[in-house]
């Protein structure tokens, strides 16, 4: 049986997300599974243009492709029931796997773990955020520096049975100004590995040809040069940055 084509072929609606900010549903495309956010159902924000959230998802996969590892499953723009929105493959994690995690602050792993920070759950008890050492999970927070991701919750991490780490809900993401809020400071100050410069310079020079092309249909120039001048400043600093400004570090809630 042929794939079906995901950009024209019948999008069915088959449930609702119901704890997503914006209206998000779950649909089918033939045999494809699929998650489907329409533009009139997102809800305005005071820092992030209005109807633009799904312009930046599909920008985030783009970049995604062009870093080389993955990190945003397959996302497109097109219409549905509700009007032109974003589509992307559904991922199925696996519900035994937390690659994010806030655990009792006594028992943090020792090993193949980051701790991010401590505070107190609902019964008082002192409880960590903990990720996990992984490269998979590394990439994404390189990712994450490079688009700008205001809105990293833990779970919007998908852990997936083979060891590989998808990121999404990228909505929130390339603004000009400084907003990264991310649950995956584990590497704070870590030197960047050559493979992780390598992708950053992908990017970098990707603006110059057709990633650059294909994002000014979805961003501002002035979005565009910003992203520009954040893998630059990456680059010549080889390191993860560390929190700074006035803002949150991390988003609330954290999952």
């Amino acid at each position: 049986m042929p794939a079906p084509d995901l950009a024209n072929a019948e999008l069915t609606l088959t449930g609702r997300i119901t704890t997503a900010s914006n209206a998000t549903f779950m649909g089918s495309i033939g045999d494809a599974v699929v998650v489907y956010k329409p533009m009139a159902g997102e809800q305005p924000l005071w820092d992030f243009p209005n109807g633009a959230l799904a312009h930046r998802e599909l920008a985030a996969y783009l970049v995604s492709q062009a870093l080389g590892w993955n990190v945003v499953p397959h996302t497109w723009l097109r219409d549905g029931p509700l009007g032109e929105g974003m589509v992307q493959l559904w991922q199925e994690q696996d519900p035994a796997q937390n690659a994010v995690d806030l655990v009792i602050a006594d028992d943090v792993p020792q090993t193949d773990w980051k701790h991010v920070l401590e505070g107190r759950d609902e019964e008082g008890r002192i409880v960590a955020l903990v990720h996990e050492d992984s490269q998979a999970l590394r990439r994404m927070a390189v990712f994450d520096v490079v688009i700008n991701n205001a809105d990293r919750k833990g779970n919007h991490v998908l852990a997936m049975g083979d060891g590989h780490r998808y990121g999404v809900d990228h909505g929130l993401t390339f603004h000009s100004d400084h907003k990264l809020r991310t649950v995956l400071w584990g590497w704070m100050g870590a030197a960047l590995s050559a493979e992780e410069l390598d992708g950053v310079d992908r990017v970098n020079q990707g603006l110059h040809g057709q990633l650059g092309r294909d994002l000014a249909h979805l961003l501002s120039a002035e979005e565009i040069s910003a992203l520009g001048a954040r893998c630059t400043r990456l680059r010549l600093a080889r390191r993860f940055p560390a929190p700074s400004g006035g803002m949150p570090a991390v988003p609330w809630p954290l999952f």
